[in-house]
């Protein structure tokens, strides 16, 4: 026995010592990281900006030490900030060391709105005199949107070009939930407040087809044009190319004019090493976007004056929130610092949220309504600012929406699921027991709801909708009837909804930032940014966790895993919601 203790404490002393060791290694691994991360990038004369946006676009630029490093269980989870690649075309258009732009786009993975901010600062940086040249192996519709305003394109020879149309499919659960004896019990108000539709149809209402046409037609449209004025083509004959899918090889896209030549990347190289004029056998100096970013210092960083700009990203809920959700303790904090804040003279509301949470959203409006009786408030729009999105910007001073950002979406939904079915007839599980009340249960989903019920909750939606309807009234400045009459639930365009005054101007970020400095009479100021971002190993540490599960299911998954995503976002939707519909995914 006694020989049996000590192997045990011997065994367990070896294991304790092999973590020792392994977290020292790991910690040296990880400070090593982090304190390269921090060097500083020195741009040299006749340097390229290399423009890679093959990785997630995101509002802000994380900072992850460990971006880079594939260790285990921690494999890379690269982004790309929105800020950044802005903040660098922008700085490169007079940054006499940069010679020129190398867009490399293939699989964009940023929404409509981001794509087009970027390609109009791409066309601000053609009026440098610089030159821009995109290519590659693959374009699909959205990168060539991006590479159509540069001065050349071309494409692999043996590569693909996409000239297709635009096109949505939601995904329906109805007849999944039959099976199972479910029942979504829906209470809403908005002929097309669609979101609720998956649970309870098989295919999309005719409202909803109808919203969807309307939507995918003024986007096509955005979309069209401008790339007929890019290449100095006819609208309708770039219509009747995609149409027909009249592009199927590189070829086809020469010969209609879409590129400008066929070339493999060593060409492409050669050519940009002789518009910086040297030699072919010598390499190129190029910069990434984040790289160049991270160089920039500017004056403004020394003013007293502040604007903030602070980044509401993600579906709204109550608590904290993070990068990819918009929690209403922390949006509301972060307008309250800046409100109190007396050197901060005017705010920027960026907006990138499909809704989420009535009440959440309702909260983040209270604090936007106090900030403007305080200071000029300013809302960008990014891809969507819709449905709760909408709401927490309305009260702003002017709202500013790029050309195809989704908006509107003015319409309230509750879901309530009655697994009776499911529990007793699938599972043989019954429920059984006493209340003090009528409505001591209200909510229960073991059961199906009363009339009685119904009639409350649905008083108590109407209720909800009556009061988004009154602030978009008050902070618009429509009569509340006519808003209803453009709400319902519908989504617009930016292009739309600054015709039917749900947004006051079509532009960007910086176009937001100089509306605000204008209403502030500021000359000179510097941009903070809210909320603060948790930076180097801290970031890290707080997140990893969530990236390590959610590596694991990606890869397990593959293509299914957006599906997998929409219904865990509808298996958690508690309460009263305004919401874009769970399944809108315009492909294009």
């Amino acid at each position: 026995m006694k020989q049996f203790f000590k192997f045990v404490f011997a065994s367990m002393l070896g294991v304790f010592l092999s973590i020792i060791v392994f977290i020292v290694i790991f910690s040296a691994i990880i400070f090593g990281v982090v304190n390269s991360s921090k060097e500083t990038v020195e741009v040299d004369e006749n340097t390229i900006l290399h423009i890679n946006l093959d990785y997630p676009i995101v509002e802000r630029t994380e900072d992850n030490p460990l971006e880079d490093l594939d260790f285990g269980p921690f494999k890379s989870q690269k982004t790309i900030g929105l800020n950044d690649i802005l903040k660098s075309i922008n700085h490169a258009a007079t940054d006499d060391k940069i010679t020129g732009i190398y867009l490399d786009a293939t699989y964009l993975m940023a929404g409509m709105a981001t794509t087009e901010e970027i390609r109009n600062a791409l066309i601000n940086f053609k009026k440098s005199g610089k030159f821009i040249i995109a290519y590659s192996e693959v374009y699909t519709q959205k990168a060539y949107y991006l590479a159509s305003v540069a001065n050349k394109i071309y494409v692999n020879p043996q590569g693909i070009l996409e000239l297709k149309g635009f096109s949505n499919q939601n995904m329906f659960f109805k007849g999944a939930l039959d099976k199972l004896e479910v029942e979504a019990q829906i209470i809403k108000v908005g002929t097309y407040k669609s979101a609720v539709e998956p649970f309870i149809l098989n295919k999309m209402s005719d409202a909803n087809k109808l919203q969807m046409n309307s939507l995918l037609n003024s986007l096509y449209t955005n979309f069209v044009d401008k790339i007929a004025q890019s290449r100095n083509l006819n609208v309708d004959t770039v219509k009747s190319i995609a149409n027909n899918l009249k592009i199927r090889t590189p070829q086809d896209a020469l010969k209609l004019k879409f590129i400008d030549g066929l070339r493999y990347k060593d060409e492409v190289l050669d050519e940009l090493k002789a518009k910086c004029k040297i030699d072919k056998k010598k390499n190129l100096t190029t910069v990434n976007v984040t790289d160049y970013a991270s160089s920039i210092t500017t004056d403004e960083e020394e003013s007293v004056n502040k604007i903030a700009v602070i980044y509401a990203n993600g579906e709204i809920n109550g608590g904290e929130g993070d990068e990819s959700a918009i929690g209403s303790e922390g949006i509301s904090r972060s307008l309250r610092k800046a409100r109190l804040d007396e050197k901060v003279k005017a705010v920027v509301l960026r907006v990138n949220s499909p809704g989420g949470s009535s009440l959440a959203s309702d909260v983040i409006w209270r604090e936007v309504l106090l900030t403007k009786q305080a200071k000029p408030i300013i809302v960008s729009m990014g891809d969507y600012a819709a449905s709760g999105g909408y709401y927490i910007a309305c009260a702003a001073d002017s709202i500013i929406a790029e050309p195809n950002t989704i908006t509107g979406s003015i319409g309230v939904f509750a879901i309530i699921p009655n697994l009776k079915g499911l529990l007793n007839n699938k599972l043989g599980i019954t429920f059984d027991g006493v209340k003090t009340g009528n409505f001591a249960d209200l909510g229960d989903v073991t059961r199906p709801l009363t009339d009685a019920e119904k009639m409350i909750l649905q008083k108590e939606v109407n209720r909800v909708y009556s009061d988004f309807t009154l602030r978009v009234s008050q902070g618009r400045k429509i009569p509340q009837a006519a808003v209803d009459s453009i709400g319902q639930g519908r989504v617009w365009t930016g292009t739309q909804a600054l015709k039917l005054k749900l947004v006051d101007k079509l532009g960007h970020l910086n176009d937001a930032i100089a509306v605000a400095a204008k209403k502030a009479n500021l000359k000179d100021y510097r941009l903070v940014a809210y909320p603060e971002q948790k930076t180097g190993f801290f970031s890290f540490l707080e997140k990893s966790g969530d990236k390590i599960k959610q590596s694991i299911i990606k890869t397990e998954m593959g293509d299914t895993y957006n599906y997998y995503q929409k219904l865990k976002q509808a298996s958690t939707q508690k309460g009263i919601y305004m919401r874009l519909p769970v399944g809108f995914n315009g492909d294009w």
